[in-house]
């Protein structure tokens, strides 16, 4: 796996594989009353919620068996338990991942932040992250928390530390309080919200990009585009292959979610070409700066 150098020169692999927290419940929200209310707890408790949880930990094995040495992970998704369990059953040695998780935003504000980091660290069952983020700049207490990450980092439990979900001022803000400057910003990017500006605005700040929401949810605004089918039809790969693709030629690392094996291939299995630059030039231009997820600006942090 190819990687990009991060400011304090540790490297990061270029592609990661986010699994988010375990989907356990049913996709029936009928309102259940009675013993049929009791009966449905049980079923979740005793069956349905071990069950997804296996298919978690199976499939991020897998992910890690094929390739996707980058974790991206969340206290605000758990202990980290599920995600040591399939560390274990991948066999893969621990210095072979690169594990990355964040501070939820209830962790900022009750200020728990090396609790935070050492509950991540059991559940991982490591004595070190690879990369320490906060998750949302959480106003009025984000400055602190960095501050606190930044003694943690010096301590030795985290390779590097990075944010989340900032804006240029965030950052701007960040750099005055400290002489440690974030290495990662992960942020919302897709061809249907380039954020060129702020990009470019981490570029020259030494601070490497990172993409969730990385294939926009496979809108329909974007997977319908006659560009993009063109493109992928070109080199015989699909829709979301091509996108990945444009993220890292862009110098981006992509965060995808899939708990699916056959998807977790067919993402993984975007280094066997290359867009060239009318290419990238067409799906920069497919920008509408349309938001899927949330503004940081405005948001109410208490419930992300």
């Amino acid at each position: 796996m190819d990687t990009i150098t991060l400011n304090n020169d540790t490297p990061m692999p270029i592609i990661g594989n986010g699994p988010a927290a375990v989907g356990y419940s049913p996709k029936n929200k009928k309102e259940y009353r009675g013993l049929h209310k009791y009966a449905l707890k049980a079923y979740n408790k005793f069956y349905f919620r071990p069950l997804q949880e296996k298919r978690y930990v199976d499939a991020v094995a897998n992910s890690f068996k094929l390739g996707f040495s980058l974790l991206d992970y969340s206290s605000a998704y758990g202990d980290g338990k599920l995600i040591g369990q399939a560390i274990k059953k991948s066999k893969i040695e621990r210095e072979n991942l690169f594990l990355t998780t964040r501070v939820s935003n209830k962790q900022q504000l009750t200020g728990n932040i090396k609790e935070c980091l050492f509950q991540q660290l059991e559940g991982f069952n490591t004595d070190y992250i690879d990369l320490f983020m906060f998750h949302w700049p959480v106003t009025d207490v984000y400055l602190d928390t960095w501050e606190q990450m930044v003694e943690l980092y010096n301590q030795g439990y985290c390779k590097a530390i990075g944010v989340a979900n900032c804006h240029q001022h965030h950052l701007e803000e960040i750099i005055k309080v400290s002489d440690v400057i974030p290495a990662v910003n992960q942020i919302e990017v897709h061809p249907l919200f380039t954020q060129k500006s702020l990009i470019e605005y981490c570029k020259s700040m030494g601070v490497v990009v990172e993409a969730y929401t990385a294939i926009a949810r496979f809108d329909d605004r974007l997977v319908r585009l006659p560009v993009l089918k063109n493109i992928a039809k070109k080199y015989n790969k699909s829709i979301v292959q091509v996108v990945l693709r444009w993220h890292i030629q862009n110098g981006v690392i992509p965060v995808v979610r899939s708990l699916n094996k056959k998807r977790q291939f067919e993402n993984i299995s975007i280094f066997d070409f290359e867009l060239d630059t009318e290419e990238m030039t067409e799906i920069d231009s497919i920008n509408i700066n349309s938001r899927l997820r949330f503004d940081p600006d405005n948001c109410d942090f208490s419930i992300l």
